[in-house]
């Protein structure tokens, strides 16, 4: 039994304890076991990994063997932060009693887990849709348009899936039915589609609208969950087919900063941190193809880092949201003097995505651009140069929106009157929890150290130098007194009470607008064959009659009425059979 275990992808252990807790009516069971699973699933990645690539679980379906379990330094870090936010998640939302959310929650960090455990493309692919079916029950479960955005979101998603495997047989058939999931690059094969299908799950420019659309419409502990997994899976994706791929640069550029834009002027809350989830997994595209080890190191360190900063920042609006039922930034204010503890937790995952020194993002997110300033100067490309530009305003960007908006106009701002209960005990531990490993992961004084020897390589680096530092502290500086200024001076954006859309305006209200328009054209066209065809049917049967009744012209010579002319017919058709069976 023990041998099994340790051939077994611990993402399974989540798919059977989401199984069981459809089963179980007893809540407390449930909530047991979104804890305690995800705790179990790492002791056992503990157990099973050593300090060589692991290869097992290989099972033969016909001539193909999906290999259901690798685990390497690489997927290792993947795996551990994915249980580490499976704790997270199961505490937050002890309070809910939900049998889908929590059946659901747990086959789809299951999918995950599997999905980076897994050693070829077909076995990839599985769980890559099964993660998008058991996703969106999660999106269902929210308010107000939760079901169409829900619809929205399992369509990209299916759409990502038959992409990826097209391009996995593509693949797989040019190299002799070897389905291996390695270095892919984008010139093999089968390359581009399963770039674009992996681009759609990481919300690459242009494909991106599925997170601010599914996302805040989800439930509460929904958009906690969603936040941690299905990007970041994605990202594992990319890191272990397309490491080093040089278009990934601009495209993870680009990423980090169009968001900015966006979130200034957004309302919701929870749709400016899916735009600033956006803006983070820019960072992380752009480390993957610079593909360096320092680069490859920043982006595995820095999804630690973003899945508990992220979560946190997410956990807290849920908080707010719970409370007074609302994560507009327009209907909030003030709830610093009801909310205290939830004021400190969102400061401190404010200040971890901005890259404050002594938390979290400041000792990951400067290894990526240590690394495209590396990149810059041996490669004295001015394409690097502007590259490197458009993370550091992406970083002064983040600082702005997520840094200081969303605290700011959650708990400070104009006082919204409104007065409310803290939060939850779960929700307190699990921000608290999330807290403390913000500040441990870049303490300086074994926090960093310990995250740094999770990683791919070995590191060789050191993010608290005195010129890191006051850079930092430089750029963060400025960002706060350019939202001061603009305030004072009134230029800052208001917050407006509607949905800002992006480039998902032309499907979903162009593309909207075309097909009812067509339907309307199809329906006028409809009508009007309609018409002619009755006119026409009436015309001839007219002339028929005219022809052929009693009163006719045919009855002045032949015999009266349409019966006759019956007769005549099927005489006719009659001596024809007689005289072709004859022949």
């Amino acid at each position: 039994m023990a041998d099994l275990l340790l051939h077994l992808n611990p993402g399974f252990y989540f798919i059977f304890a989401g199984i069981l807790c459809a089963l179980l009516p007893v809540n407390i069971v449930r909530k047991s076991l979104l804890v305690l699973t995800p705790v179990f699933a790492a002791f056992m990645i503990f157990q099973i990994y050593g300090a060589q690539e692991v290869i097992s679980g290989v099972i033969s379906v016909g001539p193909q063997e999906l290999i259901t379990l690798r685990i390497d330094r690489l997927s290792m870090v993947w795996g551990y932060i994915f249980c580490l936010a499976g704790v997270l998640n199961g505490i937050y939302g002890f309070h809910e009693r939900c049998r889908i959310t929590d059946s659901s929650a747990l086959i789809y960090m299951g999918a995950a887990v599997c999905g980076v455990f897994v050693g070829d493309l077909l076995s990839l692919f599985i769980f890559w849709e099964l993660a998008a079916i058991s996703s969106v029950m999660l999106v269902w479960m929210g308010g107000e348009g939760a079901y169409k955005a829900g619809i929205r979101y399992l369509a990209i998603h299916v759409l990502s899936g038959v992409l990826l495997l097209a391009g996995a047989v593509i693949y797989g058939q040019s190299n002799g039915g070897d389905y291996t999931f390695g270095n892919i690059g984008i010139d093999a094969p089968g390359g581009k589609l399963m770039l674009i299908a992996m681009g759609i799950k990481c919300g690459f420019p242009l494909l991106h609208n599925w997170i601010q659309d599914a996302y805040p419409k989800a439930s509460i502990t929904g958009t906690v969950i969603l936040s941690a997994f299905t990007t970041k899976l994605a990202l594992y994706a990319l890191a272990r087919g397309y490491a080093g791929t040089d278009i990934l640069i601009y495209i993870g550029a680009l990423m980090t900063v169009f968001p900015v834009f966006f979130a200034v002027i957004e309302n919701d809350l929870r749709r400016v941190l899916s735009y600033s989830l956006n803006n983070q997994l820019g960072f992380m595209v752009c480390g993957i193809g610079i593909g360096t080890p320092l680069a490859m190191n920043g982006v595995a360190g820095h999804v630690v880092a973003d899945v508990v900063f992220k979560g946190l920042l997410f956990m807290s609006m849920g908080a707010v949201m719970l409370r007074t039922g609302t994560a507009k930034a327009s209907e909030l204010g003030g709830l610093f003097r009801s909310m205290p503890y939830t004021t400190v937790f969102c400061l401190i995952g404010a200040g971890s995505i901005a890259a404050f020194p002594l938390l979290s993002a400041f000792v990951t997110k400067s290894m990526i651009i240590s690394a495209a300033l590396y990149s810059a100067e041996n490669s004295h490309a001015i394409k690097d140069w502007i590259v490197l530009a458009m993370l550091l305003f992406a970083s002064a960007g983040v600082m702005e929106h997520s840094g200081i908006k969303v605290p700011y106009f959650t708990f400070f701002a104009h006082d919204s009157g409104r007065r409310v209960e803290e939060a939850p005990w779960n929700m307190l531990v699990a921000m608290g929890l999330a807290s403390l490993l913000c500040i441990f992961f870049a303490f300086p004084w074994g926090g960093y150290q310990f995250l740094y020897s999770l990683l791919p390589y070995d590191v060789k680096y050191h993010p608290y130098t005195g010129d890191h530092v006051v850079f930092q502290l430089q750029l963060l500086f400025a960002a706060m007194l350019a939202f001061a200024f603009l305030k004072r001076i009134g230029a800052y954006p208001h917050e407006r009470r509607a949905e800002i859309l992006d480039f998902d305006w032309t499907y979903r209200k162009l593309g909207l607008g075309i097909v009812h328009w067509m339907s309307e054209m199809w329906t006028r066209l409809s009508v009007n064959i309609s018409r002619v065809s009755m006119r026409l049917i009436k015309g001839t049967g007219q002339k028929f009659y005219h022809i052929f009744s009693p009163a006719g012209t045919m009855s002045q010579s032949t015999p009266s009425g349409f019966a006759a002319v019956l007769t005549a017919g099927m005489l006719v058709v009659t001596l024809i059979f007689i005289y072709i069976g004859a022949s």
